[in-house]
């Protein structure tokens, strides 16, 4: 089963009395295991496509089937479900808990989905260690660098092993060397757990590392290609 299939899909947006095409046709699927990079300039329309595969926003017209659930006949609660499951997310600002510690941080959908504490704390150290942070769990976010809080946003997404992990320009915020890290980080947690990895970017280096390119031109697919 695929992990993600969009068929025909259209989002429009309102500014005024004028209908702003975001998305016009869109159809592709996204099978388990793939590193995908949704390229393309400002208003290309990738992120609105990964906020819609992420159940964070609604298509006007089209089909969004998400590891067997169809978005748009979901009820609310299904898809919250969904996302808490079978979702992870690593956002531009990292979406830390401020007051929360790296190991708080990390655990903290293993404990919205009831696992027992002795479960979250093994996951969530062991996500800590792959991510490069072993010994930094107590430190909160503003006692860690910019990349360091990333991987924690990282360690986050993977710690209760989801289906997909949907990444907005997640290097967008650091410096290039910081960000060629994270995504050997990302690559190697797509290659030894086989973590499906769909980013929403502009930055050339994830697309070079990863290994399914779709590049999007005004809303459209303009590319497709795998290497």
């Amino acid at each position: 089963m695929s992990t993600v299939v969009v068929r025909e899909l259209t989002k429009q947006y309102r500014q005024g009395s004028l209908t702003v095409p975001a998305l016009q046709g869109v159809s592709l699927q996204i099978e388990p295991g793939e590193l995908t990079a949704l390229m393309g300039p400002s208003g290309s329309g990738k992120t609105t496509l990964l906020n819609i595969i992420g159940g964070l926003d609604a298509p006007t017209s089209g089909e969004v089937i998400v590891e067997g659930v169809d978005l748009a006949r979901a009820s609310p609660a299904e898809v919250s479900k969904l996302r808490l499951r079978r979702l992870g997310f690593v956002f531009q600002a990292y979406n830390l808990i401020p007051v929360l510690s790296a190991y708080e941080n990390t655990e903290l959908v293993l404990l919205l989905q009831g696992v027992p504490e002795a479960e979250r704390r093994e996951k969530a150290m062991a996500m800590l260690e792959a991510v490069g942070l072993k010994g930094m769990e107590n430190r909160r976010p503003n006692e860690l660098s910019g990349g360091q809080q990333q991987r924690v946003a990282v360690a986050r997404a993977i710690a209760a092993s989801p289906a997909l992990v949907l990444a907005d320009e997640p290097t967008a915020n650091l410096d290039s060397k910081t960000g060629v890290e994270l995504l050997e980080t990302m690559r190697r947690l797509n290659e030894e757990r086989g973590v499906t990895f769909v980013f929403a970017t502009h930055d050339p280096k994830v697309m070079e590392r990863a290994r399914r390119v779709v590049r999007l031109v005004d809303g459209r697919i303009a590319e497709d290609l795998r290497k």
